[in-house]
């Protein structure tokens, strides 16, 4: 390897642990009480050096909303092959709650955190999220082509599917549901997005 793919790397493994510890701060301690000083801490490097990579908390944050949302929307397109609408959408249901599950730091700066990046307000067309909201619409739309959902507004439809599937993630990612036995969750969320996609 030469010097320039060895610095390369190097940048990339660096971005990389700034994000990592981000990430967990962000989580843990919420976005107004992280500064870029804890960042630097969080992985043993000077401030200064954490300054060379981002230029200040808020682009950090919106990178990481931005890679959320990537494989966020990588995990919904994995549905997209099921035919029937309504088999599709309670796949959708549970291809959301699983990435909660298994990124509960990258949905709690996704979706939980009460302090939204400078740089998100920034960005008119925010392509990232937008496009995970948009295929979300386009799988209720050709349910309702289907003959589901009747009389029922589009936007009604998706911004309820998504607030129910939301409220089950959001008390995982919580850690409200602490108080039933850890065997019982999986089953339970399966049991609600079912008892959802009957009724329609």
């Amino acid at each position: 390897m030469g010097v320039k793919e060895r610095k390369e790397r190097q940048k990339t493994e660096m971005r990389e642990a700034i994000l990592n510890a981000a990430l967990k701060l962000f989580s843990d301690e919420g976005y107004d009480n992280v500064t870029m000083r804890k960042i630097a801490d969080k992985i043993e490097y000077s401030v200064g050096t954490i300054y060379l990579y981002y230029k200040d908390k808020s682009e950090i944050f919106f990178e990481l909303h931005n890679r959320g949302f990537a494989e966020f929307y990588k995990k919904q397109l994995s549905v997209q092959h099921i035919k029937d609408p309504i088999e599709r959408l309670y796949a959708h249901g549970e291809a959301y709650v699983q990435f909660a599950m298994e990124y509960p730091e990258y949905y709690d700066v996704m979706f939980i955190s009460r302090t939204p990046s400078k740089e998100l307000k920034k960005n008119d067309h925010w392509i990232e999220g937008e496009r995970t909201y948009d295929l979300l619409k386009l799988n209720i739309k050709q349910a309702m082509e289907a003959g589901h959902f009747k009389g029922v507004d589009l936007e009604v439809a998706a911004f309820s599917l998504w607030s129910f599937v939301h409220g089950m993630a959001s008390l995982y990612v919580r850690e409200r549901l602490m108080m039933m036995p850890t065997e019982f969750i999986k089953p339970l969320i399966q049991g609600a997005l079912q008892f959802l996609s009957r009724a329609y």
